[in-house]
């Protein structure tokens, strides 16, 4: 019988940092997981009252907090909303400290360091998404999207301002309202992001773009 690979084996052997990024695909389900119930808890709400806050099943956020889902960008920020947090604040708790020269440190908040990237795996495709932007309440987002052979984004964000960004290896198709084109590496895009958009990897090798937002709500 074939064996099947995990999704951390898949994904290192689409990506330049495999082994970093395995690491954190193999824990991130997990770590959302405890994090989304340590947030429920503190807040003394049971799973059926924050699905209800939500607008989620119960048996979503079930899942999500047992680490067996990859959940959707729109699912996470309508349980940081939930919580009465911003997305940043929502996937990582205050004041980690990085080890810098052998010494632990408060890095400053406009600063992110590599090693504190926040990776996500969303959605049935398993889009990777690293998370580049520094923990803060500022209208700038941006990250590093991996897009598997035959991925799509789901249940994109659509805000007043604008996005865009930078296709940095691979072929990927963007869509913007009704008309489409094909990025390689070397192109950039740019489009209000209150209009209707998606993006997909149609083809046989995978695609990494940096993602820039450009938001007039702080809070996603």
């Amino acid at each position: 019988m074939k064996a099947t690979k995990t999704d951390a084996e898949q994904i290192a052997a689409m990506t330049p940092r495999s082994e970093s990024i395995a690491e954190a695909v193999s824990t991130s389900a997990v770590s959302l997981g405890e994090r989304v119930r340590s947030l429920r808890t503190a807040r003394d709400l049971t799973i059926a009252e924050l699905a209800q806050r939500a607008g989620l099943s119960s048996g979503i956020i079930s899942q999500i907090e047992r680490g067996r889902s990859n959940p959707s960008i729109r699912t996470l920020q309508l349980l940081r909303a939930a919580l009465g947090m911003n997305l940043w604040e929502f996937l990582e708790p205050p004041g980690r400290a990085v080890t810098v020269s052998g010494a632990e440190r408060e890095i400053p908040d406009f600063i992110c360091r590599k090693s504190q990237r926040q990776t996500l795996v969303v959605g049935k495709t398993k889009l990777v998404k690293e998370l580049l932007s520094p923990r803060n309440d500022q209208n700038l987002r941006f990250m590093i999207v991996t897009l598997p052979p035959g991925s799509e984004s789901e249940d994109v964000l659509q805000s007043p301002g604008q996005k865009g960004g930078y296709m940095l290896s691979g072929r990927a198709r963007l869509q913007v309202g009704d008309r489409s084109g094909d990025l390689e590496e070397g192109d950039s895009f740019q489009f209000p992001a209150d209009i209707s958009h998606k993006i997909d990897n149609p083809y046989e090798e995978p695609a990494q773009l940096m993602w820039i937002m450009s938001i007039l709500d702080a809070h996603l």
